[in-house]
């Protein structure tokens, strides 16, 4: 094929116009051959006129061959969407350590593809064909293969590489069988602490199948999902190093892998039309943090994690997409100007002014517990100390109160009733004793003593307090736990606002993660209601980002002599989750059923130790597990459950009842 440059006349005052023309065609039109940097440079035909002389079209010849050098030297050539090549190389394969899978001492999968096995010290080998089944079991510190009757002791470590030949040639790889996602890739197996140890080795564009779906739904905007795409890809290239057992773990720890499963048509087509492209910043690999919502505000890396790398392609910047996108995680609570008689302020209020009130109270003579104080007006409420200048992050949380107290004078043991199902009750007659052998007289067992019933106390008249306390509060963790308003576990950076209204205040708390980059609400809004692509997302969130796409080139599978291997009996069946607990205890007035629905069928929902987010976790429940429920916590929102073998607190919005 050639490409014309358009046709200039010789004169001399064109011959700049003539180099300027071909340098615009060149950068439009340069390919590349054999996955090497190499140029094609197409017929350029000008209009022949009687004067272009000689020296004409030398200097022409010299000009070009130094933009042809240059360009060269620099290794610049573009894609069709205008995205330049990167300058240097990259392994595109990554390391991910599969802790999803949660194996302890075995592991079925299933083959889509032939696979060759490598183990032992002297580097045996053996051939799988596609379809085969194998099991892997860890005894006695060693790990055994079962395939078809077959049986082998690998030792301490096993790898599996798929080979040409055979089976699903556009998605060779394996399933854990019994499951749906298919693992593109090869697999090392060794033991790391009496358990055995997954490594998935996988081509980056095929990761990317396995993450863009999870990290961000399918059912968002394109380019919201092409975004995310180059951010992820940029993430796990960045961490990719030959010196670790692996580059990154399946979980949030670093992104969210679950394998591929079909039927992601947008994230397919995301990772497709942006294969390659990253994000660089002074011509090395950016990192590419993000979240789910950043509360309407995007977080500076070293407010976050201290350090002194240079993340000049940052900023921290109101986020306007984010907090309007009705999907962002907002938990808020309502209080009013003033409560009349007969009225209750919310819990929540009323246990933090349990907690900022107690020795106030206690030195007024009053009882500081949260249902002891009776809230008659609230003003003046506002948030106050921003972490740095110009951020929304505040410290403190700012309020007047008008309260009344009670006394809490003494405790009156309440009277022990007779336990029903011991009393001995008669009636009819008093029967005849038997006359009975004479039996030796066994040794009295010691009568265990009563149970000490709980004191009931006796509570004053509410009085009212006559002046008002005006009271400044830490948000982390003191405000936060009073509310309930703690979203990111693991960070204390909700962004917290207060909305006046005619009758009252709405506190609210935002954000979602740590807020550093991008915010996949955000991207979903600036996508979905404002069309915008990929590359403005990405400019939004990482301002001094450029984006330069990698020659990722396709998987490569293993060559191997085909070799006969017979087709695995059926493996039995795997239990993926624990027997849910058994719930036998009648009900009680008061109690209900219900069953943990509100999760997804590869999550668990924490019981905890008290009714707040700072209790300790006892145990996991999964999907379906049924409980029964004592009562709800005065705390909002949480349930007071047990099991025949449990008791805890969890939160209702997980449960449905029977």
């Amino acid at each position: 094929m050639s490409a014309r440059v358009p046709a200039v006349r010789c004169q001399c005052c064109h011959a700049s116009a003539l180099v300027l023309s071909f340098s615009t065609w060149y950068h439009h039109n340069a390919i590349k051959v054999d996955h090497k940097e190499m140029y094609s440079l197409h017929t350029i035909e000008t209009e022949r006129g009687k004067c272009m002389d000689k020296r004409i079209k030398q200097l022409l010849v010299i000009v070009l061959s130094v933009v042809l050098l240059a360009t060269a030297a620099l290794g610049t050539s573009f894609a069709e969407d205008g995205i330049p090549m990167a300058a240097t190389a990259v392994d595109p394969v990554i390391q991910v350590y599969l802790s999803r899978l949660a194996l302890t001492d075995r592991l079925d999968i299933t083959l889509t593809t032939p696979y060759g096995l490598t183990f032992g010290s002297e580097g045996a080998e053996l051939y799988a064909e596609s379809g085969s089944k194998l099991a892997f079991i860890l005894w006695n510190d060693a790990i055994y293969l079962y395939m078809d009757g077959l049986s082998l002791r690998l030792g301490k470590a096993v790898e599996l590489r798929r080979c040409e030949g055979g089976g699903d040639e556009k998605r060779p790889g394996f399933y854990r069988t019994g499951f749906e996602p298919l693992y593109l890739g090869d697999l090392k197996l060794t033991i790391n602490e009496g358990k055995l140890y997954p490594v998935l080795s996988i081509h980056v564009e095929d990761y990317l199948l396995g993450v863009v779906p999870y990290e961000m739904s399918d059912s968002f905007p394109l380019e919201a999902l092409k975004a995310q795409t180059i951010a992820a890809r940029t993430y796990v290239l960045r961490k990719a190093a030959a010196n670790k057992a692996y580059d990154v773990v399946d979980t949030t720890n670093d992104q969210v892998f679950r394998g591929y499963v079909p039927g992601f048509a947008n994230a397919e087509r995301a990772v497709s039309e942006t294969r390659g492209v990253c994000g660089f910043y002074k011509g090395k690999l950016a990192q590419c943090y993000y979240a789910a919502s950043n509360g309407g505000q995007t977080e500076l890396v070293q407010t976050v994690w201290p350090t002194d790398e240079d993340f000049g392609y940052y900023a921290a910047v109101r986020d306007p997409y984010d907090v309007e996108n009705p999907a962002s995680t907002v938990r808020s609570l309502a209080v009013k100007k003033a409560y009349e008689a007969g009225e209750t302020a919310p819990y929540a209020l009323r246990k933090l002014l349990a907690q900022l009130l107690a020795d106030k109270l206690t030195e007024m003579g009053y009882d500081p517990a949260p249902e002891s104080i009776l809230v008659h007006r609230v003003s003046d409420v506002a948030v106050d100390t921003p972490s740095f200048e110009g951020s929304l992050l505040m410290k403190r949380l700012l309020l007047t109160v008008e309260v009344s107290g009670r006394t809490r004078t003494e405790w009156v043991p309440q009277p022990l009733l007779t336990d029903p199902d011991t009393e001995e009750v008669f009636l009819f007659e008093t029967p005849s004793p038997t006359v009975a052998e004479e039996q030796p007289t066994a040794t009295p067992e010691p009568t265990p003593a009563p149970p000490t019933p709980t004191p009931a106390p006796v509570y004053g008249e509410f009085e009212r307090i006559e002046e008002p306390f005006v009271l400044s509060a830490p948000i982390f963790k003191t405000v936060e736990n009073a509310f309930g308003m703690n979203i990111s576990g693991n960070f204390d950076n909700e962004i917290w606002s207060v909305a006046e209204t005619e009758t009252g205040y709405e506190v609210q708390a935002r954000r979602y993660g740590h807020g550093v980059g991008m915010s996949q609400r955000g991207a979903e809004q600036m996508a979905g209601s404002y069309e915008k692509d990929f590359r403005e997302i990405l400019a939004f969130y990482y301002p001094g980002m450029e984006l330069m796409r990698y020659d990722v080139g396709e998987a490569v599978l293993m060559k191997a002599e085909p070799a006969l291997s017979a087709t695995a009996g059926p493996a039995p069946t795997v239990t993926p989750r624990p027997t849910l607990m058994p719930v036998t205890t009648e009900l009680q007035p008061g109690q209900w059923y219900a069953a943990v629905t509100e999760i997804d069928d590869d999550s668990s929902l924490n019981l905890r130790s008290r009714p707040d987010l700072g209790g300790e976790i006892l145990m996991r429940l999964y999907k379906h597990q049924r409980l029964l429920v004592l009562e709800r916590c005065p705390e909002e929102g949480w349930v007071h459950v047990k099991t025949d073998s449990i008791e805890g607190y969890v939160m209702e919005s997980y449960l449905t009842n029977e």
